[in-house]
């Protein structure tokens, strides 16, 4: 009988290593960084990171925004230790600009921490304690708002993609 108890532990240690060095670089990344409220933006990087089960979303949750928002880029997360697999989920989770956000959401939807991540900061973003809805800005707010609902009933597979399409547009 094969004794998996180091093999579990030195994953778990390992996990625990590479979950440290994405939430360091996002922390160094998005340093002086804040929010529409003007919390430092590390938190809702965290929030996202706790709200993903496996130890590679976690990863990517806490790194979601470093190539959108910083001037990170994928060599200094490989240079970093951060796994091929988590940069693409990385990738996948960067809205390019000029890329509609539909068609955004239904590339990422092929990558499975991609769209746990993305489900989590979906979450993060219309929590009803972070919800923007500013009466001179009302509208922009509730589409804003429907097009985050939308895209996480797809991601989660609540509607299909024809649906979607013709609701977010």
């Amino acid at each position: 009988m094969t004794d998996n108890s180091n093999t579990v532990n030195s994953n778990t240690e390992e996990d625990s290593q590479a979950i440290e060095t994405a939430l360091g670089l996002a922390i160094s990344f998005h340093r002086g960084q804040r929010d529409s409220d003007g919390a430092p933006y590390i938190l809702h990087l965290i929030r996202v990171m706790l709200r993903c089960k496996s130890a590679q979303a976690k990863q990517a949750g806490v790194l979601h925004d470093i190539l959108e928002d910083t001037s990170a880029s994928c060599d200094d997360l490989l240079a970093a230790g951060i796994s091929a697999r988590v940069i693409e989920a990385v990738k996948h989770l960067t809205h390019a600009p000029g890329i509609p956000y539909a068609d955004y959401i239904e590339a990422l939807v092929c990558d499975p921490i991609a769209t746990e991540v993305k489900l989590a900061d979906l979450e993060d973003n219309y929590s009803i304690g972070r919800v923007k809805y500013r009466q001179e800005h009302r509208d922009h707010d509730a589409d804003r708002l429907q097009r985050y609902i939308l895209s996480h009933r797809f991601l989660g597979g609540q509607i299909q993609l024809d649906e979607y399409r013709k609701l977010v547009r």
